[in-house]
């Protein structure tokens, strides 16, 4: 059974609805290594070591510290935490109400994601909260304490609960400027407009996660075991540098027929090399015809 890592309330002008935080992501995307010894291959293992007493401690005997001046700390513990003036420590404090189309744009900076479980005594105000967003097409902007923090958060409706997606703070986003961007507006050819339409049309269709899957995973998996049982392992076709740059048109062409042929269902590597193969051959050809063009009309006649 899930475990719920927050419990406080949900807070808008007078009304209070009780409320629990589960996480609603699991990371399963990378495979655990354990740091080992090169030389005899034993487990490292990191211990904390305290250099006043030149001795290594356990971990619970450690608290937090703030440093305030080089050398000297303030401790600070649970209790403390918990009698932070914050309303926000204990509820998730609804500062307001916006067009959740407009929310989208100013909430694309996602830190974790989390369902929220009503109590029982809380179930009719929260479900009326989220029918009203729902109805409006509002998005709940808040803040709320976790981990010692206190984040920006944005509450929306999502299928039988509602999901609370907590934000970084403006000034924890970079700016665009440290991007080497170009200043001027590129100019884009209608055609190369047309065919690039015409393949993201063809690549088009309702999203469905079941069809994705961890595909570094499972190759990863794939040499472990190899070694595991004194197997060979296959290595993978080196990557080809970008020497140099292809026809455009005819690049997004092979591309429109690759996804025309496997359309609704996501680009394979299989895919990704039949439209790299199209895309050389529509290159090789659009040059010899380039090339023909460039030659004497004379010697094209007589050939």
């Amino acid at each position: 059974m899930a475990r719920s890592m927050w419990k406080g309330a949900i807070q808008f002008g007078l009304v209070t609805i009780p409320v629990k935080l589960y996480l609603a992501t699991e990371s399963r995307a990378g495979v655990s290594f354990n740091m080992l010894h090169e030389k005899d291959g034993s487990r490292i293992q990191m211990k904390v070591w305290c250099p006043e007493d030149e001795e290594i401690i356990e971990r619970s005997e450690t608290v937090k510290g703030y440093e305030y001046a080089p050398g000297k700390y303030v401790v600070i513990d649970d209790s403390d935490l918990e009698k932070l003036p914050l309303k926000t420590v204990r509820s998730i404090e609804i500062e307001q109400f916006v067009d959740a189309s407009e929310a989208s744009t100013n909430t694309k900076f996602v830190k974790q994601a989390y369902y929220i479980e009503p109590d029982r005594v809380g179930r009719k105000a929260f479900g009326l909260l989220k029918e009203v967003l729902s109805e409006k097409g509002l998005t709940a902007i808040c803040k709320i304490v976790i981990r010692d923090r206190e984040v920006l958060a944005a509450l929306d409706p999502f299928e039988s609960t509602m999901l609370l997606s907590t934000l970084y703070w403006p000034d924890e986003i970079r700016a665009l400027g440290e991007l080497d961007l170009p200043e001027d507006e590129l100019e884009l050819k209608p055609a190369e407009l047309k065919m690039a339409s015409q393949l993201i049309d063809a690549m088009t269709g309702e999203f469905d996660p079941a069809q994705y899957r961890d595909e570094y995973r499972e190759a990863l998996m794939q040499v472990i075991e190899s070694k595991i049982e004194g197997r060979e392992t296959i290595e993978a076709e080196p990557a080809e540098e970008p020497t140099k740059l292809v026809d455009l048109m005819a690049a997004l062409q092979a591309s429109v027929n690759a996804a025309t042929a496997s359309r609704g269902k996501p680009v394979s590597v299989a895919d990704a090399k039949a439209a790299k193969k199209a895309k050389a051959d529509a290159t090789e050809a659009s040059e010899a015809a380039a090339a023909e063009e460039k030659r004497p009309a004379r010697k094209r006649k007589t050939a």
